[in-house]
């Protein structure tokens, strides 16, 4: 079991990405903290499912877009866990709004969830990594956000910054034994996702991509194999951009 002994702490992990993201990791050994904004039944679902692999699997629900939640989530894994070895940043919104209607309130919902929640969870996970000189950052972006979003400039403004974060934490930290990246999905067949036919007519694979194959990347940045990637934006979508 490639992460074995190790502790994920996953953000938005009620389902989709996050879902198959957690499951993933504990697949491969890792104990897991599946976190979620609002639903406590599809925390303890994956959870539940976790622990079906033999790790010790948390629920715990708790809005990272607001500092006060994201600090006691990580608490909480610190306290039931013992420590938090991998950080996976997945929570995100997207709402649709365009900028001339925009308010403050909508802005800044966004960039809290966005953007300032990896601050928190970053914050509050670091110091553990860096005593051991072993750690996993992972973020999550999005290739439209980072390309510019019509009718979501706050989205994207969120995910430039969380790429910045990335790259500069890489430098900041890869000498002391931790690695940060960026996972960009492209389209990805989701719940509730209905693609533009057009859209996928870019995409050279022909199909959208599944959550899993999101999750795999995840892995992989987190395993020993990938000590030396850092500080990289890894673009999964079938080619849709290079």
């Amino acid at each position: 079991m490639p992460l074995e002994g190790r502790v994920a702490l996953v953000t938005g992990a009620g389902r989709n990405i996050g879902r198959a993201t957690a499951l993933a990791l504990a697949r491969a050994g890792a104990d897991v903290v599946v976190n979620v904004r609002q639903s406590r039944d599809e925390a303890e679902a994956v959870a539940a499912e976790a622990r079906s692999h033999g790790v010790r699997a948390l629920a715990v629900v708790a809005d990272v877009g607001v500092a006060i939640e994201a600090q006691a989530l990580c608490a909480r894994a610190l306290e039931a866990l013992g420590k938090v070895d991998i950080v996976v940043n997945n929570a995100a919104i997207r709402p649709h709004v365009p900028f001339v209607e925009m308010t403050w309130e909508q802005w800044q919902s966004v960039l809290d969830v966005d953007l300032h929640a990896s601050f928190w969870t970053i914050k509050a996970c670091l110091p553990g990594m860096l005593a051991q000189r072993w750690g996993r950052i992972i973020n999550l972006t999005g290739g439209n956000a980072m390309s510019g979003y019509v009718g979501a400039a706050h989205v994207s403004v969120a995910k430039h910054g969380l790429l910045a974060l990335t790259k500069s934490l890489a430098k900041e930290l890869g000498p002391h034994g931790v690695t940060v990246n960026a996972v960009s999905p492209g389209a990805i067949d989701t719940t509730g996702t209905r693609h533009n036919p057009e859209r996928l007519k870019r995409i050279p694979a022909g199909r959208p991509g599944l959550p899993e194959e999101i999750a795999a990347t995840c892995l992989y940045l987190a395993s020993d194999e990938a000590a030396f990637v850092n500080g990289q934006m890894i673009a999964v979508n079938g080619g849709e951009w290079t």
